[in-house]
């Protein structure tokens, strides 16, 4: 009886109802979402889903991979602590201790730096804001605070994301005597570091925007941005020679710890759990973090609106664009044309792949940052902290010099190819249907060309930098021959590795579904690369001893690669065969790679 009478009650789905009727009904189920809300909701969607994003809905799972990819490792390290606090007959003594706080500040500072860097172009306005939303029947006040309240949330969202893990394992890994103590100095020089971080690429870009204008900005910002990332990455990368050498650099004076801002923040965790029996370089170090803190944020504060404005103003105006050659470039181009750009297909491929890097800023972003971790990785390999009393410097070290070709040539291919299959949104791709169809073997080995070029030219400039820097017992020719031909056999070797499966036009295609697994993104990274550089340092001298073996791992290198170009050919001859189309290819006539 009662499922009658609510039946009876509720009109049936296939009724027909006016829009009168349906705005009457249900009022209490209709959420009214605010114009500011939704404009909140609407930057933070572009933060995540700008132009890296494709239009197959992946945003998600980037993300996801961003909050392992930031939150995993201060969990890591605290799981790997709960060893060395519970040995038996072994207590870890007072810089020890500090040494563990170290990583915590220096990381939680490194990850939000770059997280800001890596939303540098979306922080300020760009073409969509001034085009479409100024458009609307939207105040310019209110648009400022959205945007400003969307960037206070992603600050905040990733600042809670860096650290949140590690303070759940982190007591019991350590054990320590006051957990309240440790638990407030914790989150206090965690929080300060990470807003330091954020805020100081925050202030730095609204100062210079503001000082410059967006013209000249743009100009210096993709080397600011590298940069930036570099010096991070640096200081992370040192922590186990600077946690080693804590007690060095902050009990003799060195004047070097006032400067660095990790100890800034380790000053307040230590400051906090020592209480008034703390070293006075530690009471000094928080008294800076706490003015250097409140500076950068009113730095940040005060530049904001009026890089906001400059932006703006300058989008609406538009930039003054001057089509020609670069008479400097062009002697370049003439001998890449006459070389390894010998085809029109290569030739169109070439340029094709220059403008795209140069005129996307996500696919920039891309490549600074795995330019700044391939730099960061060679002086960390290269140069060891030395400390003998209140002074300091670095020492090279000959492992270190001997493993920077390798690691060049890694990075710079593997950041190339992630670069070509970025997850970008391609829905313009189509062009490619109608003038090409599907991608064949010429434009595939154009691609794989330029990035074999690219990275033999950065790679012999490494070895070149090795052969200078060695001590004079390694200056000659075999040491100089073997480090060419390292240069030489892993640009080749790893392009046709990196690029086997590769069948699509560089921004063209997505990755496939097995790499968008976080774990399976991490194995060429953790286990690859040191496997590769290990190996290699290894068999460098061996190689050096005399010119025959160079001569015959020159020869060994080249059959790989003829081998490696054989199997690749056929993998793209049985691409091409394939009656069968994908789904971008079904719809393309219908609907040009359009969503309704």
């Amino acid at each position: 009886m009662m499922p009658a009478l609510q039946r009876a009650g509720k009109p049936s789905r296939e009724t027909v109802l006016s829009l009168e009727v349906l705005a009457r009904s249900a009022p209490g189920d209709t959420q009214q979402t605010t114009q500011f809300a939704t404009l909140v909701r609407h930057f933070l969607d572009r933060f995540f889903t700008g132009e890296m994003a494709s239009a197959d809905g992946d945003a998600k799972t980037r993300l996801v991979q961003a909050v392992c990819a930031i939150g995993v490792p201060g969990l890591v390290i605290a799981l790997y602590l709960y060893t060395p606090y519970h040995l038996p007959h072994r207590v870890r003594t007072y810089w020890e201790q500090a040494g563990d706080h170290y990583f915590y500040v220096v990381y939680s500072l490194v990850a939000m730096g770059l997280v800001t860097i890596f939303e540098w172009d979306l922080i300020f306005p760009d073409l969509l804001d001034v085009f479409v939303l100024a458009s609307l029947p939207v105040r310019e006040g209110r648009l400022f605070r959205a945007r400003v309240t969307a960037i206070f949330v992603l600050i905040a969202a990733a600042l809670f994301d860096a650290n949140a893990l590690a303070v759940l394992v982190l007591p019991a890994a350590t054990d320590p005597s006051h957990l309240f103590r440790f638990l407030v100095a914790h989150i206090v020089a965690t929080g300060c570091g990470g807003i330091f971080g954020a805020a100081l690429f925050l202030a730095l870009e609204g100062v210079l925007l503001g000082l410059l204008g967006d013209r000249l900005f743009r100009k210096i910002a993709l080397w600011l941005q590298g940069i930036s990332v570099l010096a991070l990455l640096l200081a992370l990368f040192a922590y186990p020679a600077v946690a080693g050498a804590l007690p060095a650099l902050l009990q003799h004076g060195n004047r070097i710890a006032l400067w660095f801002p990790p100890f800034w923040f380790l000053g307040i965790e230590q400051r906090i759990l020592d209480g008034p029996v703390t070293p006075a370089v530690f009471s000094l170090l928080a008294r800076i973090a706490f003015g250097a803190t409140a500076l950068v944020v009113a730095v940040a504060v005060a530049s904001y609106p009026l890089a906001w404005m400059r932006r703006t103003r300058s989008l609406v105006e538009g930039a003054v664009r001057r089509d020609g050659q670069n008479l400097a470039i062009a002697p370049v181009h003439t001998l890449l044309h006459a070389t390894l750009a010998r085809t029109a297909q290569c030739r169109a491929m070439w340029h094709f792949i220059g403008q795209n890097l140069l005129r996307v800023p996500r696919y920039r972003m891309v490549l600074v940052m795995y330019g700044g971790a391939g730099a960061a990785l060679v002086f960390a390999a290269i140069a060891r902290l030395k400390v003998v009393g209140a002074g300091w410097g670095f020492v090279l070290s000959p492992d270190g010099v001997r493993a920077a070709v390798p690691i060049i040539a890694f990075w710079t291919v593997s950041g190339l190819r992630s670069t070509f299959l970025a997850p970008a949104d391609q829905r313009g791709r189509w062009i490619f249907s109608v003038i090409l169809g599907k991608a064949g073997l010429p434009q595939v080995r154009a691609a794989h060309r330029w990035v074999f070029a690219w990275s033999l030219l950065l790679s012999e400039a490494t070895a070149a930098f090795a052969c200078a820097v060695q001590p004079a017992g390694f200056r000659e020719l075999r040491f100089a021959t073997g480090q060419a031909m390292v240069a030489f056999a892993l640009s080749l070797l790893l392009t046709d590795v990196f690029f086997l499966y590769v069948k699509t036009i560089p921004f063209t295609g997505a990755k496939p579904n097995s790499e968008t697994n976080f774990a399976l993104l991490l194995i060429p990274y953790l286990g690859f690369f040191p496997a590769i550089v290990l190996f290699t340092v290894g068999l460098e001298p061996v190689l050096e001893a005399s010119f025959a073996r160079l001569a015959a791992a020159t020869a060994v290198a080249c059959g790989a690669h003829l081998w490696l170009g054989h199997w690749h050919r056929v993998q793209m001859e049985a691409h091409e065969l394939l009656a069968a189309v994908d789904g971008d290819e079904e719809e393309f006539p219908q609907r040009l790679g359009l969503r309704y």
